[in-house]
Protein backbone atom coordinates (compact mmCIF):
# COMPACT_ATOMS: atom_id res chain seq x y z
CA UNK A 1 0.00 0.00 0.00
CA UNK A 2 1.02 3.30 -0.97
CA UNK A 3 0.77 6.86 1.25
CA UNK A 4 0.68 8.65 -2.03
CA UNK A 5 -2.71 9.68 -3.48
CA UNK A 6 -2.64 9.79 -6.88
CA UNK A 7 -5.03 12.32 -8.13
CA UNK A 8 -7.09 11.13 -11.04
CA UNK A 9 -6.24 12.02 -15.05
CA UNK A 10 -10.07 14.48 -14.67
CA UNK A 11 -9.26 15.93 -11.81
CA UNK A 12 -5.90 16.85 -12.92
CA UNK A 13 -7.34 17.86 -16.11
CA UNK A 14 -9.88 20.14 -14.38
CA UNK A 15 -7.43 22.22 -12.14
CA UNK A 16 -5.27 22.42 -15.17
CA UNK A 17 -7.89 23.74 -16.95
CA UNK A 18 -8.76 26.12 -13.93
CA UNK A 19 -5.13 27.29 -13.68
CA UNK A 20 -4.67 27.92 -17.51
CA UNK A 21 -8.25 30.01 -17.13
CA UNK A 22 -7.05 31.98 -14.38
CA UNK A 23 -3.55 32.63 -16.11
CA UNK A 24 -4.52 33.89 -19.22
CA UNK A 25 -7.16 36.42 -17.37
CA UNK A 26 -4.49 37.90 -15.42
CA UNK A 27 -2.38 38.10 -18.23
CA UNK A 28 -4.75 39.83 -20.26
CA UNK A 29 -5.32 42.15 -17.09
CA UNK A 30 -1.73 42.64 -17.22
CA UNK A 31 -1.27 43.39 -20.71
CA UNK A 32 -3.97 46.23 -20.76
CA UNK A 33 -2.47 47.90 -17.43
CA UNK A 34 0.47 47.80 -19.32
CA UNK A 35 -0.76 48.99 -22.60
CA UNK A 36 -2.98 51.65 -20.96
CA UNK A 37 0.28 53.04 -18.76
CA UNK A 38 2.59 52.75 -21.87
CA UNK A 39 0.01 55.34 -23.56
CA UNK A 40 -0.02 57.37 -20.34
CA UNK A 41 3.28 57.63 -20.15
CA UNK A 42 3.43 59.63 -23.27
CA UNK A 43 1.59 62.39 -22.33
CA UNK A 44 3.95 64.16 -19.87
CA UNK A 45 5.43 64.17 -16.38
CA UNK A 46 2.36 64.20 -14.30
CA UNK A 47 1.10 61.36 -15.47
CA UNK A 48 4.46 59.49 -15.40
CA UNK A 49 3.86 58.92 -12.05
CA UNK A 50 0.28 57.57 -12.26
CA UNK A 51 1.85 55.63 -14.98
CA UNK A 52 4.73 54.26 -12.34
CA UNK A 53 1.81 53.27 -10.01
CA UNK A 54 0.16 51.20 -12.83
CA UNK A 55 3.71 49.64 -13.39
CA UNK A 56 4.84 48.95 -9.54
CA UNK A 57 0.90 47.40 -9.21
CA UNK A 58 1.19 45.24 -11.95
CA UNK A 59 4.19 43.45 -10.55
CA UNK A 60 3.06 43.38 -7.42
CA UNK A 61 0.04 41.82 -8.47
CA UNK A 62 1.89 39.02 -10.92
CA UNK A 63 3.96 38.70 -7.64
CA UNK A 64 1.06 37.79 -5.22
CA UNK A 65 -0.64 35.52 -7.86
CA UNK A 66 2.54 33.34 -8.91
CA UNK A 67 3.00 32.68 -5.09
CA UNK A 68 -0.60 32.06 -4.42
CA UNK A 69 -0.26 29.57 -7.22
CA UNK A 70 2.87 27.83 -6.23
CA UNK A 71 0.90 27.46 -2.61
CA UNK A 72 -1.38 25.91 -4.31
CA UNK A 73 0.52 23.55 -6.01
CA UNK A 74 2.43 22.60 -3.25
CA UNK A 75 -1.10 22.39 -1.30
CA UNK A 76 -2.22 19.77 -3.91
CA UNK A 77 1.24 17.63 -3.62
CA UNK A 78 -0.03 17.04 -0.10
CA UNK A 79 -3.98 16.59 -0.33
CA UNK A 80 -4.48 12.87 1.09
CA UNK A 81 -7.74 12.29 -0.85
CA UNK A 82 -10.03 14.04 -3.63
CA UNK A 83 -12.33 15.67 -1.16
CA UNK A 84 -9.10 17.64 0.11
CA UNK A 85 -8.43 17.97 -3.38
CA UNK A 86 -11.93 19.84 -4.45
CA UNK A 87 -12.05 21.58 -1.01
CA UNK A 88 -8.01 22.85 -1.78
CA UNK A 89 -9.14 23.42 -5.67
CA UNK A 90 -12.25 25.32 -4.62
CA UNK A 91 -10.64 27.25 -1.95
CA UNK A 92 -7.72 28.56 -4.24
CA UNK A 93 -10.37 29.23 -7.45
CA UNK A 94 -12.61 31.47 -5.09
CA UNK A 95 -9.39 33.10 -3.32
CA UNK A 96 -7.88 34.02 -6.94
CA UNK A 97 -11.54 35.16 -8.17
CA UNK A 98 -11.63 37.39 -5.46
CA UNK A 99 -7.84 38.76 -5.42
CA UNK A 100 -8.48 40.03 -9.40
CA UNK A 101 -11.66 41.62 -8.63
CA UNK A 102 -9.71 43.39 -5.76
CA UNK A 103 -6.51 44.34 -7.94
CA UNK A 104 -8.94 45.36 -10.81
CA UNK A 105 -10.72 47.80 -8.50
CA UNK A 106 -7.78 48.84 -7.33
CA UNK A 107 -5.76 49.24 -11.06
CA UNK A 108 -9.21 50.96 -12.13
CA UNK A 109 -8.87 53.73 -9.23
CA UNK A 110 -5.06 54.70 -9.58
CA UNK A 111 -5.95 54.75 -13.54
CA UNK A 112 -8.81 56.91 -12.47
CA UNK A 113 -6.69 59.25 -10.44
CA UNK A 114 -3.61 59.10 -13.29
CA UNK A 115 -6.68 60.16 -15.91
CA UNK A 116 -7.60 63.26 -13.44
CA UNK A 117 -4.03 64.19 -12.73
CA UNK A 118 -3.61 64.20 -16.71
CA UNK A 119 -6.46 66.10 -17.30
CA UNK A 120 -5.58 69.12 -14.74
CA UNK A 121 -4.82 72.01 -16.00
CA UNK A 122 -1.03 73.03 -16.05
CA UNK A 123 -0.22 76.17 -14.03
Amino acid sequence: MTDQFEIPKEMRAMAEASFDQAKQAFEKFLASAQSTASSIENRGETVRAGAKDVSTKAIAYAEKNVAASLDYAQQLLHAKDLGDVMRLHSEYVQSQMKSLAEQASEMGQIMSRAATEAAKPKT
